[in-house]
């Protein structure tokens, strides 16, 4: 089963690009500028050392050549979206857990300075950080994924905007939004628009396209279970959010009734999307839980191409010049 059937029944139909997201933590922050970042990099400005487990990563990324500015030009605001509660979205391994939570909590805690500007751009108090993370699910990207980022600079935070490679290990909230980066400990809200034309800067991986970037929209629920692919067995399981896959299950997820890999991409505006196609479940999917799928989905993102180009990209050096602070 094509992992565009399965998570089109989820597909939104305008991108949340604004400034809004959760924090107040520098999640407003536009330019020009737009990181790549590789699922085992760990980007600039981290907050903590890696919290990825070994042996949990799904993509592993080979040599990963230099960027090109000369390709044709694009529109990095066009980008689809996908409800966080799709069937698919999200894969792992089965009963691992892609992040180490408590580690995550241990290194933020022997820190304050660093803690306090992690729970800003969330909108926490920093002593409410543990329980927020523990809430949190731990998944992999199957989608090169556009967000928010947040670096820590001069004891504050930075934000910035940047593409997450599939493979890469986030927490998720429950309803499907990537909120940490475990490779680097960054909090992450939605992206917000890039102004002007767009400087790509880092290195694209092989198979990356603009085209199939996109940005998770909160499911319209919360989410009691993600339903995740497993690229090892080439089967799939059902992981309860919030858990870190102890009680994961397998499952055969269905087709929706009525469902064609097809989607539509827009233009992000000031205000916020509205989903055309609102989840009917508290679940990823409606699964049966007995056998496993035999057909690996699609890495690429549903749907019709995106719309005509408008801005084009040039190179820039790898390592983020200025970064608005928080």
């Amino acid at each position: 089963m094509a992992l565009g059937v399965l998570i089109v029944a989820a597909v939104v139909l305008a991108v949340v690009l604004t400034s809004s997201g959760g924090g107040g933590g520098g999640g407003s922050a536009a330019g020009d500028e737009l990181f790549l970042q590789s699922a085992d990099s760990s980007g600039p400005d981290p907050y903590t050392e890696s919290s990825t487990r070994k042996g949990a990563t799904a993509t592993t990324p080979s040599a990963l050549p230099s960027a090109s500015g000369t390709g044709p030009s694009e529109n990095a605001n066009i980008v689809r979206g996908v409800e966080g509660s799709a069937p698919g979205l999200y894969g792992g391994t089965r009963n691992v857990s892609s992040c180490d939570v408590e580690k995550q909590i241990r290194t933020l805690g022997a820190e304050p300075d660093k803690n306090k500007a992690f729970a800003s751009v969330l909108g926490l108090d920093p002593s409410g950080v543990p329980a927020y993370l523990r809430s949190l699910t731990p998944v992999q990207l199957r989608l090169d994924t556009r967000v928010t980022n947040h670096g820590f600079r001069d004891g504050a935070a930075t934000a910035f905007q940047s593409v997450l490679q599939s493979g890469t290990a986030v927490l998720v909230n429950d309803h499907g939004e990537p909120r940490v980066r475990c490779s680097c400990g960054n909090p992450l809200l939605a992206p917000v628009p890039l102004q002007g034309s767009v400087k790509r800067q880092g290195k694209a991986w092989p198979g990356y396209k603009s085209s199939n970037v996109v940005v998770v929209s909160p499911a319209p629920q919360p989410v009691n279970r993600f339903v995740m692919y497993d690229p090892e067995t080439e089967g799939w399981f059902t992981r309860t959010a919030g858990t870190t896959g102890g009680s994961d299950r397998k499952t055969t997820p269905r087709t929706p009734p009525g469902a064609s890999p097809s989607s539509a991409s827009t233009a992000p505006s000031s205000g916020t999307s509205q989903s055309s196609q609102p989840s009917e479940s508290s679940e990823s999917s409606q699964p049966s839980e007995s056998s496993e799928s035999s057909q690996p989905p699609s890495s690429e993102a549903p749907g019709a191409s995106s719309a005509p180009p408008s801005s084009a990209e040039t190179p820039a050096p790898e390592s983020p010049a200025s970064q608005p602070a928080s």
